[in-house]
């Protein structure tokens, strides 16, 4: 003990172990001050952003007042454009969501509180459609624009605009029809005696026929009535012509066990089960299509046997499809699919209809053309992944993705990783003409038609991984004209005459604001005379606005770093995109590091905006503070490189997107001044994982490292997710098997603290319970358990957040 105290004051009075300080006091940065309340430390960045159909108004969310939620302002652009604060009566008079509009965008329809709502977009005068007790939703106009077609209660109806006649379309009870009995021959026979032996009996019959006759005739045509037997209706759709309904019926899958989650500080004193979710592998729900043929008063459904690649057979563990030859016999099995909603051409006629049918073994995707008269399918194209269908755009389930037509009624619009990255296409479904419109090593990551159907707007990472902007592109392709300059992120919201844009924008340590820019009507379509647009004088497009200031003065006041992006070189020959945070002026560096994982889906976080993990990037700069380096790669699976990244995980997580984090510890110490034995590794939900898997099987990269809410074992992780990576636990064991850090927790060395939300329904709590079990039976004494009783998945409570993180500073102050 004398040793240490005289160590102690040795330390004290060398000017060179002193830790830097921040310039002011004010600007400290302490876990309790960056995990508390966002609102009342970083502000609340708007959301929510829409125009007025006049086009004078924009509306958002924000919360400058710090209230307990955000409230509706507005920006009156003919005013001084300041934010004011929407009073409770303009709100309730505002629409709900975009709305759909006619052809020439003179009326617009959108519900509302369960009823319906008609704008004249020539006088912004709004006609309620609908109060009822009963929910309308989902209106359309009809293929001749006299009508709106809508949903209630489950059922398609149609009310004609001129004079408010309602009619319903379909009648689908959700019962099962009862069986008609037949009478056996012996009762036939006894029957045919009885009216041959009694003439009462054979006239009342007749006279009974003829009135029944005659009352069947007198009553109106009804639809026709069609029994669900308790299969779930999706996307019931009218045909433009009136002619054809399209539907899907989902029937749930038996024996697919639902998880639970016990809840046990409850308002109620008494533990209580909260309702999850299934676990991968669980049986799926099947899925049929169907057309209901209005004239003939039928309902048939649309065989798939002609879809090609339907019976292949699926070789999990090598991925690619075997079959000799299409097998399109009833004998063959058919693999399970999901069905996207029927897409109509823009015509009162039924010239096209398109839908996406998805394998539910996530290898292919399909873009069928349907016949409804016929009910048969043609394939217009098919996107097979041996690994996985994915990527901005494609769809996932019954979402189709991008997908729409062309103001010629015939041209096709969609998205495909065809060449390695999501790009635009089109195709002709009368000449059969193909098109790819955009290429290159990016992503196309949002797309929506003009209002005249003569460009596309774009969003791409084109200029940089780790940008987004907004482009305006023919819709026969060529050059594309970048509409947004501000680097960073940009999320446009366009006017209603697509003159002006609000943009949603924010830098790496600048978090989103909203900013108004002009917009230039020029036409690309000639593209060999395109010259650079004409800014007019004082013109708002000259130099984009700002709308709002959202931060506080206390967060202002801090010196928030700009992280650089860097490549990392992979073992593999890749490049690493990566955030890179380095002491630098009076903070010198301690020789310590820090790796943060971000979770997965398909994200991604070496970028040059505001993270979503705000909080963890306020944490980095409080390392920094220290002396620490810290790194945030986008490993392997991250979103913005292209199908090959993409897929670099298909049937071994924790592989490549493991090794390219090791990798980078290792660029650390080379480059960086890094102490091999100082680093430590820490992140949450996917970060979870990859940080128990780098404790476990690379013992000696990361000296310390903390799991938050991890999983531990993929087979208990839900179906959606986890089958497109690593197929089924039933069909591909082995890949579960070496992607689970449940089996390699014998090879832990560091030291590791596991943090978990007791009412996680997304990752279980049970996942950390049973992996703490067998740190227990393996007499591992390097660890801890911490435990949050009332969080979910993403917590919520600002305690949390500080125990939480207080818990991973020590962590790495003391083992590293």
């Amino acid at each position: 003990m004398l040793r240490l105290y005289y160590l102690a004051i040795a330390v004290m009075a060398c000017p060179a172990f002193a830790q830097p300080q921040p310039a002011a006091s004010s600007s400290r940065l302490t876990v309790e001050k960056i995990m508390q309340d966002p609102k009342n430390w970083v502000g609340t960045s708007p959301s929510g952003v829409f125009w007025a159909e006049d086009g004078k108004t924009v509306y958002f969310n924000w919360n400058p007042e710090k209230a307990k939620g955000d409230s509706l302002y507005k920006v009156v652009l003919a005013g001084d454009r300041k934010p004011q604060k929407v009073s409770p009566a303009e709100r309730r008079s505002l629409p709900s969501g975009p709305g759909v509009y006619n052809r020439d965008r003179s009326l617009k329809l959108y519900d509302k509180n369960g009823d319906l709502f008609l704008v004249d977009c020539r006088t912004y005068q709004t006609r309620q459609l609908t109060n009822t007790v009963d929910r309308e939703a989902n209106p359309q106009f009809s293929g001749d624009e006299r009508a709106v077609v809508f949903s209630r209660g489950g059922n398609l109806f149609r009310m004609t605009l001129s004079n408010g006649e309602l009619s319903q379309i379909t009648y689908f009870d959700p019962g099962t029809k009862r069986a008609e009995v037949k009478p056996n021959t012996q009762e036939t026979l006894l029957k045919k005696e009885q009216l041959g032996l009694f003439d009462v009996l054979r006239e009342r019959k007749e006279k009974r026929d003829e009135s029944e006759k005659i009352d069947k005739g007198d009553t109106p045509r009804r639809p026709k009535q069609f029994y669900t037997e308790g299969r779930m209706l999706m996307s019931p759709q009218l045909s433009p012509d009136g002619k054809f309904v399209t539907f899907t019926l989902a029937k749930a899958a038996s024996g697919a066990k639902s998880t639970v989650v016990p809840s046990y500080v409850t308002e109620s004193g008494f533990t209580e089960d909260l309702p999850a979710r299934t676990k991968v592998g669980a049986p799926l729900a099947s899925y049929e299509l169907f057309v209901y043929d209005i004239d003939r008063d039928t309902v048939q459904a649309v065989s798939l046997r002609t879809v090609p690649g339907i019976t292949d057979r699926i070789n999990f563990t090598g991925g690619a499809a075997t079959s000799a030859k299409p097998d399109t016999s009833k004998r063959a099995a058919l693999r399970s699919v999901t069905i996207s909603n029927v897409l109509w051409s823009p015509q009162a006629t039924n010239r096209y209809a398109v839908l996406v049918l998805r394998a539910q073994d996530n290898k292919d995707r399909w873009i069928m053309q349907l016949d409804p008269a016929t009910r048969t399918l043609k394939l217009i194209d098919r996107q097979h992944d041996d690994a996985w269908v994915g990527g901005p755009n494609i769809g996932f389930g019954p979402n189709p993705g991008t997908l729409g037509f062309l103001a010629d009624g015939q041209t096709l619009y969609f998205q495909s990783e065809a060449d390695g990255y999501s790009h635009l296409y089109t195709v002709n479904l009368t000449t059969g003409e193909r098109k790819q419109l955009t290429s290159g090593r990016f992503e196309v990551q949002q797309v929506t038609l003009s209002k005249d159907k003569q460009f596309f707007f774009l969003t791409t990472n084109e200029v940089h991984p780790g940008e987004q902007h907004l482009y305006r592109m023919a819709v026969t392709g060529g050059p594309r004209e970048r509409l947004t300059t501000m680097t960073g992120a940009n999320d446009v919201t366009l006017s209603p005459d697509e003159r002006s844009m609000v943009i949603r924008h924010s830098y790496a340590n600048r978090p989103w604001e909203l900013y108004l820019a002009g917009l230039e009507q020029q036409s690309i379509a000639n593209s060999k005379k395109q010259t650079a647009p004409k800014k007019e004088a004082g013109s708002v497009g000259a130099t984009p606005v700002q709308l709002t200031d959202s931060p506080t003065a206390e967060f202002k006041a801090y010196p928030w770093r700009d992280p650089q992006v860097v490549t990392i070189p992979a073992r593999d020959g890749q490049a690493i995109y990566a955030r890179l945070y380095k002491p630098s002026g009076d903070v010198k560096p301690n020789g310590r590091a820090v790796v943060f994982v971000h979770g997965a889906g398909y994200l991604q976080n070496a970028h040059k905006w505001w993270s979503q993990y705000f909080r963890e990037y306020m944490f980095h700069n409080l390392l920094v503070d220290k002396g620490y380096t810290v790194l945030d790669i986008d490993y392997r699976a991250s979103a913005g490189y292209g199908r090959d990244w993409r897929t670099g995980i298909y049937r071994h997580m924790g592989g490549k997107d493991l090794t390219d984090h090791v990798d980078a510890a290792a660029w650390l110490v080379k480059n960086h001044g890094v102490e091999a034995n100082r680093i430590g590794i820490y992140g949450g939900s996917y970060g979870g994982f990859i940080t128990l898997m780098a404790m476990f099987t690379t013992p000696g990269t990361f000296a310390a490292g903390a799991a938050l809410r991890p999983v531990t074992d993929w087979a208990a992780y839900n179906h959606g997710y986890t089958a497109n990576i690593l197929n089924e636990p039933q069909t591909d064991s082995l890949a579960y098997r070496r992607s689970s850090p449940i089996y390699f927790a014998d090879g832990l060395k560091g030291h590791l603290l596991i943090c978990h939300g007791m009412v996680d329904v997304n990752v279980h709590y049970q996942d950390a319970v049973r992996l703490a079990q067998r740190l227990i039976e393996l007499k591992k004494e390097n660890w801890e358990l911490a435990s949050y009783p009332m969080e979910d998945h993403g917590f919520v409570e600002p305690t949390s957040w500080m125990d939480e993180y207080k818990r991973i500073l020590k962590l790495f102050e003391e083992r590293l």
